[in-house]
């Protein structure tokens, strides 16, 4: 069983949840307190210098950034592939997707929410575009297509859908994108772990009430 350092509210960490559930791999969480500075503490700096969350320790190899888990969980327990195939051009969309998840999606919700939750600062109009621009993208990859990259359900579609999931507790209105809306209603039926995803936005949720 791996060790799990995560938090249940955040999009990075869910995506985890979800993929390790697509493979069977049971996971041992361990609940990381970062407002009371545990990431911080000499024994988790040894495991992860950089002290982010999610983090994996699977006998004893330790692996950060939440969209290079999903791959190594897809690479080492899948009993097939379909997640994250092995075809070059199919594995190179997904990846795509999941930078864009990344440096793009995921990031927006960062710069425009994170510092109203966190900091109580204003809501910046211009941090808004980014996300409205984002979910454009997002809806024109989306365009005559039930799932992001490819015709079945990808570590792509999990990222992704951490994001979007987290988005719309955040109050963010979805139903304008018609595409993503779509396949963000489908997700929920097919992607596996759904559940317990959804009980990590609701803890994310309470930031906003």
């Amino acid at each position: 069983m791996a060790d799990f350092y995560y938090l249940p509210g955040s999009a990075p960490c869910r995506s985890v949840i979800m993929v390790a559930k697509a493979v069977g791999v049971e996971l041992n969480k361990k609940l990381l307190n970062l407002q009371a500075g545990e990431h911080l503490k000499p024994e988790f700096l040894k495991i992860n210098p950089q002290h982010t969350i999610p983090t994996l320790v699977d006998n004893g190899f330790a692996l950060w950034e939440s969209r290079a888990i999903l791959v190594y969980l897809v690479e080492k327990y899948g009993k097939t592939d379909s997640l994250y195939p092995k075809c070059p051009k199919k594995r190179a969309v997904i990846n795509q997707r999941l930078y864009f998840d990344m440096g793009t999606l995921y990031q927006s919700f960062a710069n425009y929410y994170y510092p109203q939750v966190f900091a109580k600062a204003p809501a910046d109009p211009e941090a808004f575009k980014k996300i409205e621009a984002a979910f454009d993208f997002l809806n024109t990859f989306l365009e005559g297509q039930t799932y992001a990259a490819g015709d079945s359900l990808t570590v792509a579609d999990i990222a992704l859908v951490a994001s979007v999931s987290t988005f719309e507790v955040a109050g963010f209105d979805i139903s304008k994108y018609a595409n993503v809306n779509k396949w963000y209603e489908n997700l929920k039926k097919v992607c596996p772990g759904w559940d317990e995803n959804w009980a990590g936005c609701q803890e994310f949720k309470k930031y906003f009430e």
